[in-house]
């Protein structure tokens, strides 16, 4: 059916959508997440007397080069799940090509999930124990990211009825 076909590349392109415009607002203003970066490496907030605190980033260098691999990451994810939903939307009538264009969606959401669940909950979170800041935890947010993307991909990834 190819009403199943234009609502997976709808909901590919709007992955894309999201994004690249995350990316955008990070560079547009800048301060507001580096911040978020700044204090999550130098783990400034976390429980007094935390033991791990010695994993800290306190250079204001490293701070940045994480910022824009945040930002650099979230163009590529943007960028592939676009792809992606331009070539779904060109093989629409083509079975073989539109299962074929949905590997796209495979990468770019592998890519999105390396992201915001390895990059936010897993060093994020656990490694500079952002979980204990009540101020600079970003794992709500990241969690419905990866989660909707996640969704996503289930859904692409079912066969279309005929």
């Amino acid at each position: 059916m190819i009403i199943v076909r234009l609502t997976k590349s709808f909901m590919v392109a709007a992955l894309a959508a999201f994004a690249l415009l995350v990316a955008y607002n990070n560079v547009a203003d800048w301060g507001a997440n580096y911040a978020f970066v700044q204090h999550v490496l130098s783990m400034d907030t976390t429980f007094p007397g935390n033991p791990l605190t010695g994993r800290a980033i306190t250079d204001p260098a490293l701070w940045r080069t994480a910022y824009v691999a945040i930002i650099a990451a979230e163009v590529v994810v943007g960028i592939v799940l676009a792809s992606a939903a331009f070539r779904m939307l060109r093989a629409l009538r083509d079975e073989a090509r539109f299962a074929h264009a949905k590997t796209w969606v495979v990468a770019g959401v592998g890519l999105g999930f390396a992201l915001w669940f390895f990059g936010f909950m897993v060093v994020g979170g656990e490694y500079f124990q952002m979980w204990q800041s009540a101020t600079w935890n970003g794992q709500e947010s990241a969690f419905r990211f990866y989660m909707t993307m996640l969704g996503v991909l289930i859904f692409v990834s079912l066969p279309e009825p005929h």
